[in-house]
């Protein structure tokens, strides 16, 4: 997709620290932003008061998705895990169902999204993984599955969409354009570090990105030692 095909872009979980950088690259590339979150939030989006239009309300909520994606040609959204309430797939499905035909949809989460089991982890990372999932649901804070699951639907659709998954993220200056791989475990990807204003940068950059349509990017920041040791080198097979 050209840039110039680009004019109005939602931004669903636009109130978070990915959020908001995502609305900061997508004003500065001069798109008309629609933010949605939940309505105790919109106080963190001031910053951007009269630059932006915020839809509040739950972001799966079908009616709300519905109302904030409404002629616009790219959905970015923050595929959050809140509860066990199937917080990410029901706002993964809101979106999947109701942005119109031949939009872009770019979707944010973590490398322990598989989309077809060939990523590779340590025993360190399963094992972080397996219980952050068991205490979030116990104590009813997140729910990893549920992330999963919404990967999952994202992954079964025929629509245009991307699935960023971001490695471990730190706050900092923009370092530039993360790289990427299809698997996590590829020697790229090594450094686990990424910048989270290039997270939201990647994300935004997918918009007009073809060559990420119907791809699953693992993500690494630019300057990490395995990213400049790998610079001009193709491991995306």
């Amino acid at each position: 997709m050209d840039t110039d095909r680009v004019k109005k872009v939602c931004i669903v979980g636009a109130s978070g620290k990915l959020g908001q950088y995502m609305v900061r690259h997508a004003l500065d590339r001069g798109y008309e932003v629609v933010g949605v979150c939940r309505e105790r939030s919109v106080p963190k989006l001031a910053a951007f008061e009269g630059r932006m239009t915020v839809v509040p309300g739950p972001t799966n909520d079908p009616e709300v998705i519905r109302r904030a994606v409404a002629g616009c040609d790219g959905v970015l959204t923050v595929l959050v895990p809140w509860g066990v309430q199937q917080y990410a797939s029901g706002t993964a499905q809101a979106v999947l169902d109701h942005a119109r035909p031949g939009a872009r949809l770019v979707f944010s989460c973590g490398w322990h999204i598989t989309r077809d089991g060939k990523d590779t982890y340590s025993w360190m990372f399963r094992a972080g993984v397996r219980l952050a999932a068991v205490l979030g649901k116990l104590v009813r804070a997140v729910e990893i599955d549920d992330q999963v699951e919404a990967c999952r639907r994202v992954f079964a659709s025929d629509t245009r969409w991307t699935v960023v998954r971001g490695s471990t993220l730190e706050e900092g200056e923009s370092q530039g354009l993360p790289v990427w791989s299809r698997h996590v475990g590829d020697p790229v990807l090594a450094g686990n570090l990424t910048r989270r204003v290039d997270f939201a940068l990647f994300m935004v950059e997918a918009l007009t990105d073809d060559a990420l349509v119907q791809e699953a990017p693992a993500i690494v920041g630019r300057l990490t030692p395995s990213a400049l040791a790998h610079s001009g080198v193709d491991d995306r097979g």
